[in-house]
């Protein structure tokens, strides 16, 4: 056999003990008379010791090996006379008597050490070497161990996990699909899923009453930190369910994960905030609650003082950063600057100070002390804060202060990983409306349910109906979310309308689910969580490719092995495609 035990093994009572390692040369120490390897495999690192009084040719084999030489050693294991308290191995040793080169291996292009020399883009591209980093090896078992507790806990929970098909039919009404030629049946096309929705649905119908899937979806669209082209995320739906029902049951599966992976126990009950409260006190619907710097509207308190921009402003908003009146000039130009970037495009700031001097703002010329008093008083402020102002149209000026509260959050060090601060987002508008072609598109998905009290409104007022909807936001990222959804003909016929599509259109792309629910739909509802981001939330990082085996870069593509690619003539050809 190649090993009688793994490099992450070995212990004290092992000492006197023959056996075989056999991993990848970490690093080796040449100290004249004593030659040092430091043997890595999966499990942990064991010391290999070589001693030239014992065996010359041994200890010259030894210190001739490089860095990621992949051997076998055989000796007897030792107490370690300098002991690392750092590793789980590091009381013992081997003392070799036997070596083996099993592949010998070129230098590699960065460091293979929790602190590596290798950029992203190089890291990606010898992606199976950057495997071999301690770290990212432990965020590989972190993901291993919530997929095991989340099937645990659902299985538990009465829920079936059932594949559904990765070839479906395109619907692009979402994201765009990413789009797979059919050689049997040329000119058509399948398309990759964005989400098993149609089909967890149909398994309601079909009486499955609880499903669950750990699966792979695909969105063609722009990257981000938290976001790839192909991702996984829990997919589930419950029959005979309200709302109440489904956002129990998720936070139990949410408390459970935190419980059995974090150690944390999160007994309290999550909170709860409507839509148009998480829009008003914070300009985002994924508020990060770690901290405050909840919104206050100054418009009545700063309107009608002749200073232009206040009073030609739409909206006149602020926050409190507590502590910071004492700011330089420097950090608060750096906070304008911040706002002004291309991504933001803000115009300035404003701020009021409150020092041992007293209130003190940058617009003084139009506002006196009475004024900020009142204005200090609406943020609850104290000796030592600053307010920052913002101005303008009220949806884009909330926008640019939630990115500001962020900043100032990271800032301040207020964002800490180690805190985590659970809330369901509720009661989300149904529709919204593109201005530019006039035509209403669905928040979440055309299959969402309206709340009961506003079904009858759908055709009639369809901007004033509220979706029996809710997310699952924690630390300001979105884990995941879902709704009620549509399970009677009538209903979905009715939002196909509002959305736009004509009879055919509905038939043509969601005729099955429309018959479907003429064969007995009960009532029911799910949600979806993303995987990734969940996996990389509990491990204090917000990038989740440090967290998926084999990630695209931010264009894409996987540099390891060269994709997206051309084909060649012949494949085109048997797929009746023409090269452009």
């Amino acid at each position: 056999m190649y090993r009688t035990h793994t490099c992450g093994e070995l212990r004290l009572p092992d000492a006197g003990k023959t056996v075989t390692l056999a991993g990848w040369v970490q690093r080796t120490r040449d100290l004249g008379g004593m030659t040092f390897v430091d043997l890595r495999d999966r499990f942990g690192i064991t010391q290999l010791s070589f001693n030239t009084e014992r065996d010359k040719a041994l200890c010259d084999q030894a210190n001739a090996l490089g860095r990621e030489f992949v051997i076998q050693a055989t000796g007897s294991v030792k107490e370690r006379e300098s002991k690392n308290k750092n590793i789980p191995t590091g009381e013992v040793e081997l003392i070799v008597s036997e070596l083996k080169v099993l592949n010998r291996a070129k230098t590699p292009p960065f460091t293979i050490e929790e602190e590596t020399d290798g950029g992203d883009e190089l890291r990606m591209k010898y992606r199976y070497l950057d495997l071999r980093r301690a770290n990212v090896r432990r965020n590989m078992e972190l993901r291993h161990r919530m997929a095991i507790e989340v099937r645990n806990h659902l299985s538990a929970q009465q829920f079936l996990e059932v594949e559904t098909p990765v070839l479906i039919k395109s619907t692009p009404e979402g994201a765009r699909d990413f789009v797979v030629p059919s050689r049997m049946n040329q000119g058509e096309f399948y398309a990759l899923p964005q989400s098993p929705q149609t089909f967890k649905q149909l398994l309601m119908v079909a009486g499955m009453d609880r499903y669950f899937q750990i699966v792979k979806c695909f969105r063609d669209e722009d990257l981000r930190a938290d976001r790839q082209p192909e991702f996984t995320q829990i997919d589930c739906e419950m029959a005979f369910v309200e709302r109440e029902d489904i956002l129990n049951t998720f936070e139990g599966l949410a408390k459970h994960l935190f419980k059995a992976i974090l150690g944390k126990d999160m007994s309290e009950p999550f909170l709860r905030m409507p839509y148009a409260e998480a829009m008003r006190d914070y300009g985002c619907d994924k508020p990060d609650l770690r901290f405050g710097m909840k919104f206050h509207d100054l418009g009545d308190l700063a309107k009608g003082k002749d200073f232009k921009v206040f009073d030609d402003a739409e909206l006149v908003v602020g926050i409190n950063a507590e502590g910071c009146a004492g700011w330089s000039r420097r950090q608060t130009d750096a906070l304008i600057d911040f706002v002004k970037r291309p991504q933001i495009g803000a115009t300035g700031i404003i701020f009021v100070r409150w020092t041992a001097e007293g209130l003190k703002s940058t617009v003084d010329k139009f506002y006196g002390p009475e004024d900020l008093k009142r204005w200090g008083e609406r943020f609850g402020m104290k000796e030592g804060d600053l307010l920052c102002i913002m101005a303008g149209p009220a949806e884009k000026t909330r926008k640019q202060l939630n990115e500001l509260r962020l900043h100032l959050g990271e800032t301040l060090g207020l964002r800490d990983p180690s805190v985590f601060k659970p809330l369901w987002v509720v009661d989300f508008p149904l529709l919204e409306k593109d201005e530019e072609s006039g035509r209403w598109h669905a928040m979440h998905h055309p299959f969402t349910a309206p709340i009961p009290e506003h079904a009858h409104l759908l055709e009639s007022d369809p901007g004033s109906v509220l979706a029996n909807a809710y997310d699952l936001v924690i630390n300001g990222s979105e884990i995941g979310g879902g709704s009620i959804r549509i399970h009677d003909r009538s209903m979905q016929e009715a939002m196909f309308r509002v959305l736009g599509f004509t009879d055919e259109d509905a038939r043509y792309k969601f005729g099955f689910l429309l018959d479907a629910f003429e064969f007995g739909a009960p009532p029911h509802g799910g949600a979806a969580f993303g995987f990734d981001r969940w996996v990389s939330l509990f491990g204090g990082r917000s990038d989740i490719r440090e967290f998926i085996a084999f990630p695209k870069n931010n264009a894409g593509r996987d540099v390891m092995i060269d994709a997206p690619s051309r084909i060649d003539e012949v494949q085109l050809n048997e797929l009746g495609i023409e090269r452009r």
